[in-house]
Order: C-alpha cells, then sequence, then structure tokens
C-alpha cells in the first residue's frame, strides 16, 4: 500500500466520522434553524400564534428624577416589578419634559413613555406569539443575550464542517463522485442565478 492510498483512506476514514458525528451533534439546531427559517420566509403564518398589544397608563408613585436628573434605575423597576415589564433594556432617552425607555426579548418588546415633571406614564408592550414570535426572534438572534448569539456562531461552524466532509466524502465515491459534483455545480448555478434575480 502506497503513502498516497495511505492518506486518502485516512482522509476518507476521518471525513466520514467528522460528518456522522458532527451532524448529530447538530442534528437539533439543524432542525430548529431550518423550520424557523420557513416560518420567517412567511410572517403571515400564525400556526395558532397570535400577536397582542397593550396600552398602560398611570401616574409613577415616585418622582421620575433624582438630582436634577431622569432617575431611570427606579422608574425601570417600578415597572418591572408592578407593571410586569420584562427583557432588557435596549435604550432610554429624554426630550424636553419626556423621557422614555424600550425593553426588548425575544418575541417581546415594551415602551414606556413618561412625563419627567408630572409622572404620568404610558406603557405599550407587545407579545408577538407565545411561541412562533419567541423562536423566529431566536432565529434572528434578535434581542437574545450574548450566549444564544455564541449558539448561533456554533450552529453555523458545524453546518460548515458537515457541508465540507460531506464534499469530501464524495470525492472519494468514485460511483458517485461525477453525479455528486454536477449536482453540486447545479446547485451553485442555481444559487448564483437567484441572488442575480433577486439583486437586478
Amino acid at each position: 500500500m502506497t503513502d498516497v492510498t495511505k492518506v486518502k483512506r485516512a482522509t476518507n476514514k476521518w471525513s466520514r466520522l467528522i460528518h456522522v458525528y458532527t451532524s448529530m451533534a447538530a442534528l437539533l439546531l439543524v432542525l430548529f434553524f431550518g423550520i424557523t427559517g420557513i416560518t420567517l420566509n412567511h410572517p403571515t403564518w400564525s400556526i395558532g400564534d397570535s400577536s397582542t398589544t397593550s396600552t398602560n397608563n398611570g401616574v409613577l408613585p415616585m418622582s421620575p428624577t433624582a438630582n436634577g436628573a431622569v432617575d431611570y434605575l427606579t422608574v425601570s423597576e417600578f415597572a418591572r416589578n408592578e407593571l410586569g415589564v420584562k427583557g432588557q433594556v435596549e435604550g432610554f432617552d429624554s426630550t424636553g419634559n419626556s423621557a422614555s425607555i424600550r425593553y426588548r426579548q425575544p418575541g417581546y418588546s415594551a415602551d414606556l413613555t413618561f412625563s419627567t415633571t408630572s409622572g404620568e406614564y404610558e406603557l405599550v408592550s407587545e407579545q408577538q406569539g407565545m411561541f412562533w414570535g419567541v423562536m423566529n426572534d431566536l432565529h434572528k438572534g434578535r434581542h437574545a443575550g450574548s450566549s444564544w448569539k455564541w449558539l448561533i456562531d456554533v450552529a453555523g461552524l458545524l453546518l460548515v464542517v458537515i457541508s465540507i466532509s460531506g464534499l469530501v466524502m464524495q470525492l472519494f465515491l468514485r460511483k458517485r463522485r461525477t453525479a455528486a459534483l454536477i449536482v453540486s455545480g447545479v446547485g451553485v448555478v442555481v444559487m448564483l442565478i437567484l441572488i442575480w434575480i433577486t439583486l437586478s
């Protein structure tokens, strides 16, 4: 057995092992991103979910300012504890006598606007379904936090490894190699044509 043959056999063996075990490790991730990719492409498919928007008006029980500045922390704690606001604070700002705080998490958003003089507030919150709205936002990594973004990176890396190891496997299958390369080439051409049509 020549050295070239040994290298080919070893490469074929390892590509199979990598492809099989990486595919199994990424099985749930691939299913998740595949299914939510379809639902994202068809936003009108509610599939039992419905978006609900609610508005809450009132007066803050405390002063919205402290030492001449807007006390966002105190107001935010009130919103979480008493108004049921959830999610991360995406941003806050003030203009004149009006200030606002924005909260976001997958499938949920809330905007609290309040007067820095009278303390009157308006809270507008939206829940984009209890399941698919959340899943779709997770697919996009929208308001999901750093840990989920890392998971998306891992999923992308696993898909790259699966694709490359699968291609290497096909190169070592003489009976299927030509057909596999033709199908792969057709897929590339079709994708490029669709990209060109979309951008033109």
